[in-house]
C-alpha cells in the first residue's frame, strides 16, 4: 500500500461492529418474536374486527353454504316432479336424484368446514345435471 492509500483509510471512518444497532431495524431476523405492543405485527390479515376485512366469516361462509344448497335441493326436488309430470323416465329420476343427494353432500360438507369444496362440488353438480337434462333425456 502506498502512503495515499493509508491516508484515505484513516480519514473514511469504519463501522463499529460492535457499536450501538441503528435506531430501527430495516428487517426483523428470521425467527424474531414480534413485539407485543405493536398492533401491526399481531393483525391477522383476515380478522373479520379489522375494519380492512371485507369479506366473510367462515361462520357465514357455511351458513350461505348451507342455505344456497338447500334451495337448490328444493328447486331440484320441484323439478323433478315437473320432469316426472311430462316424461316417466328412469333416467330423470336418476340425473336429478343423483343431483339432489349432491346437494345434501355440499350441506354436510358446508357444515363440516369444508366451503371451498362443497362450493365446487354445488357448481359441478348443478352443470352436469342441467347439461344431462338437455343432452340425455328425451
Amino acid at each position: 500500500m502506498s502512503t495515499s492509500d493509508q491516508d484515505t483509510a484513516v480519514d473514511t471512518p469504519t463501522p463499529d461492529l460492535d457499536g450501538p444497532a441503528p435506531e430501527g431495524p430495516s428487517h426483523p431476523a428470521v425467527g424474531a418474536a414480534a413485539d407485543p405492543a405493536d398492533p401491526a405485527d399481531s393483525a391477522d390479515p383476515l380478522d373479520p374486527a379489522d375494519p380492512a376485512y371485507d369479506g366473510l366469516t367462515p361462520r357465514q361462509a357455511r351458513l350461505l353454504g348451507v342455505a344456497v344448497a338447500s334451495v337448490l335441493l328444493t328447486g331440484l326436488a320441484a323439478l323433478l316432479v315437473v320432469r316426472l309430470a311430462e316424461r316417466t323416465s328412469v333416467l330423470v329420476v336418476g340425473v336429478y336424484g343423483i343431483a339432489m343427494i349432491m346437494c345434501g353432500v355440499v350441506i354436510e360438507l358446508s357444515r363440516h368446514g369444508r366451503t371451498r369444496l362443497g362450493t365446487w362440488l354445488l357448481g359441478l353438480t348443478l352443470v352436469s345435471a342441467l347439461g344431462a337434462d338437455w343432452l340425455l333425456l328425451p
